[in-house]
């Protein structure tokens, strides 16, 4: 029998036709015309020159790698060192700290505290949503820092140690004194509680100028801040305290890490279970009213849940459409077949969607929003952040289909994105919460009801379809301003027709008629459809992909 010839071993079938380039070293603001339309119009921010600098760092093949080794690479407990000594740490990939560190130093945390003025919240939320928009994990703890600074406030004393490291824009991941940067967390939760933190166990026992905690919280996210806001209770009630991980002594806090979660996403970011063993704590906000002085910090998480949102959505378009324009079958790209037109449209256009509110409400918490605007922020935050991160999902499994079976692997970052998103509707308040929520500020500040009405005032008369639905809503409203609570199985029915309200107007104001157009059509008729690809024939479908 003779022996057959393999020859050499670059046979045709090892060619590589037909498959999308790297997506890489694309500035992913610049190419983002949704966000930078809106950071201008929608958030008034005056600028946008620092948003170029970090869409070139995250688009770059170097920070991607970095995100998927971040990913890949999880967060690792160490409780004592090897000598037996407890030293309660958490390591990172380096991938991670490189990530972050950039973060920091583009401000994404901190800078519209450091720098306010007109647009600064937008501009941060702008500079939030690039760098969560390939590695989401970080923004948990660069999230906690910018939201903490308003309930750091609350004490003078304590905000004029740590305010300045706030807002430093160096990183340094080691736990020591001296430190010129800081990042926060928080520790609200516990395992008999969950989100019903009144019935927290944790006890805070007064020694003169400070506390002594001892008891657990359930989830405490980034452990390795250097600061975190814990409820626990004292004499008074329930209180807000900041416990620092290390003394200014050097010593350690005792801050015992009994294990980091196995989460389903999420994964580069480490979320622990703790235990609080005569740990210092400093008090925060008034005896006996700690919720209200952290809930300062819970409603821009909230927001910043919906950045990181509206962040996922757009990786998800960006990867679609890119594959969809370089992937050719049946003698036509992927784009250009009507079915999967449709789709990427509509997941283009829940993503503009996404990032218009997301620049309205960051315009709201600038510092010199009005009390209209405050009223506004206070109702409008809960409402988006209902609606737009209940959506994120199923917004990251249609896209990742779109790359059909390269979506559902690893090698692609849509399979991260799709377990990702759920995390954004179930921290700082799920649906329910968020949605009863909405009603009892409804019932003890009307003002927000009506500061949410006039803002969808200003769009009347644009579209019928639009007008016909905020006079339904207002009508399903009228009733229950006078006890909101009562109505509470309805709660979830009033709040998702609040959201696109909110988005539709903003839409009809500040987008071009393609979007506009589609999204009143799409959502708010009476043929509106919630599953993507379901666009009407009649939608410029060509108009919303150009933005894409």
């Amino acid at each position: 029998m003779t022996a057959i010839d393999a020859g050499p071993l670059n046979h045709s079938t090892h060619g590589v036709p037909n498959q999308p380039p790297p997506r890489v070293d694309i500035n992913e603001f610049t190419a983002n015309i949704p966000l930078h339309d809106y950071l201008l119009t929608v958030g008034e921010a005056e600028a946008s020159l620092p948003l170029e600098a970090t869409g070139a760092v995250v688009g770059s093949a170097q920070f991607q790698d970095d995100a998927r080794l971040a990913n890949m690479n999880t967060p690792i407990l160490h409780t004592h060192n090897k000598y037996g000594q407890r030293i309660d740490e958490v390591e990172y990939h380096p991938a991670y700290h490189r990530i972050i560190g950039q973060a920091v130093a583009a401000g994404a945390h901190t800078s519209a505290w450091e720098q306010p003025g007109r647009g600064a919240n937008a501009l941060r939320a702008a500079q939030f949503m690039l760098f969560a928009q390939v590695e989401p994990g970080h923004a948990c703890p660069i999230s906690m820092s910018h939201a903490a600074v308003e309930s750091l406030q609350l004490a003078p004393d304590v905000a004029g140690e740590w305010l300045p490291r706030l807002y430093s824009r160096q990183y340094s991941p080691e736990l020591g004194a001296g430190k010129r940067g800081a990042l926060f967390g928080m520790a609200m939760t516990e395992k008999q509680g969950g989100s019903d933190v009144r019935a927290n166990t944790t006890r805070a026992e007064s020694h003169g100028d400070h506390f002594l905690l001892t008891g657990h919280k359930w989830f405490c996210s980034a452990p390795m801040s250097d600061g975190f806001l814990v409820l626990a209770q004292d004499d008074a009630g329930l209180g807000c305290f900041l416990v620092p991980r290390v003394l200014p002594d050097g010593e350690r806090n005792p801050f015992l890490i009994q294990r980091l979660k196995d989460k389903l996403g999420n994964r580069s970011n480490a979320s622990s279970e703790v235990e609080f063993a005569n740990t210092l704590g400093m008090r925060v906000g008034e005896p006996g009213r700690g919720v209200r002085a952290i809930m300062r910090m819970v409603g821009r998480t909230r927001l910043d849940c919906v950045l990181g949102t509206a962040a996922g959505m757009r990786q998800s378009v960006a990867e679609a459409v890119w594959h969809a324009r370089h992937r050719r079958a049946f003698g036509a790209r992927l784009i250009d077949q009507p079915a999967m037109t449709n789709v990427l449209a509509d997941l283009a256009l829940e993503s503009e969607a996404a990032t218009a509110v997301s620049m309205r409400l960051a315009r709201a918490f600038d510092n010199d929003a009005g009390p209209g605007e405050r009223s506004f922020a206070r109702l409008a935050t809960a409402v988006t952040k209902y609606w737009v991160c209940k959506r994120g999902p199923q917004h990251a499994y249609e896209a990742m289909e779109c790359l059909g079976g390269n979506g559902y692997t690893e090698d692609f970052p849509l399979a991260m994105r799709y377990r990702e998103q759920p995390v954004m509707a179930i921290w700082e308040g799920t649906g329910n919460v968020i949605a009863l929520d909405v009603l009892r500020a409804m019932g003890t500040e009307p003002e927000c009801v009506d500061a949410f009405f006039a803002e969808l005032r200003i769009a009347s008369g644009e579209h019928p379809l639009f007008d016909d639905f905020t006079a339904r809503l207002k009508e399903q409203l009228a009733p229950m301003r006078a006890e909101p609570m009562e109505f509470a199985g309805e709660a979830r029915n009033v709040v998702e027709k609040m959201a696109l309200a909110l988005q539709a107007s903003l839409l009809l104001r500040f987008a071009p008629d393609a979007v506009s157009g589609a999204f009143v059509a799409s959502r708010l008729g009476v043929e509106r459809s919630f599953n993507y690809g379901n666009l009407p024939a009649h939608s410029d479908l060509t108009g919303i992909l150009e933005r894409a």
